[in-house]
Formats: structure tokens, sequence, C-alpha cells
């Protein structure tokens, strides 16, 4: 299925590629970001390998970002502390910090807007920007994407790297090639030089189940892909493969949004590791009212109700198991998004293994401002949500943890957890969003 003739093989309805050749994108991801603003706010790191973890006593001690000179030393995301420290013994493990992580993601995002309000985030370090209507005044892509990597240095003292491209997918791998501090130009006319040359695994929704899957299939650059036949690749990988087809030839027209208008959001959920594993029904019952309340209070900030709640268990063994049910009408109150994840899992869970990770994924939203009640259960439906609202309006003016419920009183070990903070909303990791 493979082809290494560039310019020869062409699939047989290749022209239904539709490629957007006058945009200019720019992917802005500012480089080793955690790691950097900790150094930033400590000098004493500078010339140290400098790694930001989760904290280890709360099982959640795995490398979030580290800096250069931690990852010419080997170590990579997502490996535990004790891995990293093989390593590098003389690593300065440092924890995370996201309320500053968030302010200097903000004001990034400030430097942005004066050159464009097409932006769509992507996590608290990256970002797409449509500079498109903006060539007239700051010049081309190149240009604009200089000023804003000197400005990001000068005012707030970070690197970024930043991809321009005419779409989105090359403009993202073009700030993946060069680091840190860099820019990298990837046009229609360069692409299939710069790109096609590339491994698969390089390219946005290749991980590594579909490169295995091309791999046995004698498909290992992005070019092979792009010269495949996508019928063929629909088989083997259904819209996947159709998909990974269009983005190595350069068809993505997936737009960038005003930065005033909002993007459409798919599921809203949170997920958890406690310090311990969950032996009980009731250390359950502690968890998912804690999941729900954040899940309940996110739908609401965005005026939205949900119609399916998921719940996600991952057992003490790493088998992890997903529940899904439909609720008889939407909701955004925690009461409900609880009962329902409480029962889903009585139901559905054996109990063969404790818990290790738990989380509640609420999906099939709209828009609760066009909400259709029930003329039969109004009455406790409004009490539940003025209920919600009363504490959404304490815990903004006083703190999340200003108010609580007894049950969470009664185990502190597990309910003081990230989950429960307001940092934690906005996260890659944690808020399953559409991008």
């Amino acid at each position: 299925m493979s082809s290494t003739d560039h310019n020869g093989f062409r699939p047989h309805f290749y022209n239904t590629i539709n490629v957007v050749k006058g945009r200019t994108i720019l992917h802005c991801d500012m480089n080793n970001y955690f790691a950097s603003v900790e150094c930033l706010y400590h000098p004493e790191l500078q010339g140290k390998p400098v790694a930001v973890c989760g904290a280890a006593e709360m099982r959640q001690g795995i490398v979030l970002a580290k800096n250069n000179i931690a990852k010419s030393m080997g170590i990579l995301t997502g490996e535990s502390i004790l891995q990293a420290r093989a390593k590098c013994p003389d690593l300065v493990v440092v924890k995370p910090h996201y309320p500053i992580y968030l302010k200097y993601a903000k004001l990034a995002r400030r430097i942005y807007a004066d050159y464009t309000d097409k932006v769509t985030v992507y996590g608290m370090d990256e970002a797409w920007l449509d500079v498109t209507g903006s060539l007239s005044l700051h010049g081309d892509g190149v240009a604009i994407a200089n000023r804003i990597r000197e400005r990001v240095k000068e005012e707030l003292g970070l690197t970024i790297s930043v991809g321009v491209s005419f779409n989105k997918i090359f403009a993202k791998l073009g700030s993946d090639m060069k680091k840190p501090d860099a820019t990298t130009d990837i046009s229609f006319d360069n692409f299939k030089e710069i790109v096609w040359k590339l491994p698969c695994s390089e390219l946005l929704f290749v991980g590594k189940s579909v490169q295995h899957t091309l791999f046995l299939h004698r498909i290992l650059s992005i070019g092979d892909i792009a010269l495949a036949d996508p019928l063929s690749l629909k088989k083997i990988l259904g819209k996947v493969g159709v998909m990974i087809w269009q983005f190595a030839n350069g068809d993505d027209s997936s737009f960038i949004p005003d930065e005033n208008e909002e993007t459409l959001i798919k599921s809203i959920g949170n997920n958890t590791t406690p310090p311990r594993n969950l032996k009980s029904p009731q250390d359950i019952k502690l968890l998912l009212y804690i999941l729900a309340e954040s899940v309940a209070t996110r739908l609401r900030s965005n005026q939205m109700a949900a119609r399916t709640i998921q719940v996600h268990v991952k057992d003490s063994a790493f088998n992890t198991r997903e529940f899904q049910m439909r609720l008889r009408k939407s909701t955004q109150c925690s009461s409900d998004i609880f009962l329902a994840a409480m029962n889903l899992f009585s139901k559905q869970y054996s109990w063969k293994n404790p818990v290790r990770t738990l989380g509640i994924r609420a999906t099939s939203l709209e828009s609760s401002v066009t909400l259709q009640l029930s003329f039969f259960d109004f009455e406790q439906p409004a009490k539940e949500e003025r209920l919600d609202r009363a504490v959404d309006e304490i815990r903004r003016r006083f703190g999340y943890f200003s108010i609580e419920r007894a049950l969470i009183l009664k185990n502190k070990n597990l309910s003081a957890l990230p989950i429960c903070s307001e940092y934690a909303v906005g996260t890659k990791i944690k808020a399953f969003k559409c991008k």
C-alpha cells in the first residue's frame, strides 16, 4: 500500500482534496512552559535540570514538564519521578503552581490579541492564530511570528516556537520542528519537501495505535499517508484514515473562531487519582460528589446542560472501564449528576479490584437557556438549581473551600484534591472540550 515515489502514484479521487491556500495560520507553543515559568520565578534554578512533577504523596508523581537541560538527559514527560531520578540523580523536582501558569498564559494571549481576534486556545501553553486579516498591517506570517516571539521574550521572559502555514495542522507541525525560540514556515509550495519526509507519528492525531496499524501496512512517513489510496486507509482505520490522508495532503479547512465567538463544547468532565485506592462504596460516594460538583459548576458557567452521564474507572490492576446512561431530561444540577454516576457505578462495577482512578463526564450537551421544563416535576429541579447557584456565588466570593458537603468534611485526605480547585477547570488534561 505504501509508495516511495512521491511524484508518481496519485489516488483515483485525489481531486477531492480541498486545499485552502489563502490563509495564514500561526501555531504558538510556549517552550517547556511549566518548567520555564518555575525557572523564571526561581533564578537559582537556572543551569540546573528541572522537572515540574505532580505530588508523589498523592500518587500523581509524574513529570509534567522539564527544562532543556533535563530533556537532554533523556527525561520524558509522563514518566514517574523515580524513573526521572534514575536518569538524572541531580534532578530538581518542583511542584506545579497552576495559578501562576494561568496568569502567564493570559498575558501571552493579550500579546496574540494585538495581531488578531481569531485565536483558538489548545491547553494553557498553545494557541492557533489566524492572522490572514492582519497581513496588510503587520507584514507576512513569518514577520508576525517573529514579532510575537520577541514580545513574549521581552515582556514575559519566556520563549515560544511558532509554526507558520496555510492550515492549522501544518502550523502545529511547524512549531514542533524547531525548539526553543524559533519560527518555521511551511507553505503550500514547500510542504511536500518539508512534511512528507517526516515519520507518521509527527502528524496530529496519529497516535501509537494508528502508527502501529500504518506500520503493519508499510506506511512509514507522512508522504506515504498522502500517496496511499484513501479508500484503503478508510478500510483499515475508518474515518480516521481518510482524515489523516486529507491532513497529509494539506487539506484542513477548519476555521479559527473570533475571540468572542463561542467554541462548541462537546463534553465536560473531570477525573482524578486519589492518594489511596478506593475500597468501599463510601469512598466512591465521596469522590463522585466532588467530581459531580466540579462538572456541574462548569456546565452552569457555560450555560450548558447534559443528557448523558459517563463514569470512567481504572482499578488497581490498571484495567479501565467506562459506563454511561442517558437521563430522562437534561440537567446541570450536581445532585442529578451524582445520583446518575453513583447508580452507574453501583450497578456496573464488580469490585474485583479497588479503584485507582475515577472520573465523570457529561455529554449530549445542550444550551440550558432553551431547556424544556417538565410540568410534573418543575418545583424540585428549581429548588436544586437555586441551591447550586447559591453555592456557586458563595464560592465565587469567598473561595471554593468556603462551603463543602458534610460528607466531604469527614475525609479530608480524599477530598483535598486539585480537581476541586478553580485552576483545574481549564487544563488540557482535565477538561474534555472540543478543540
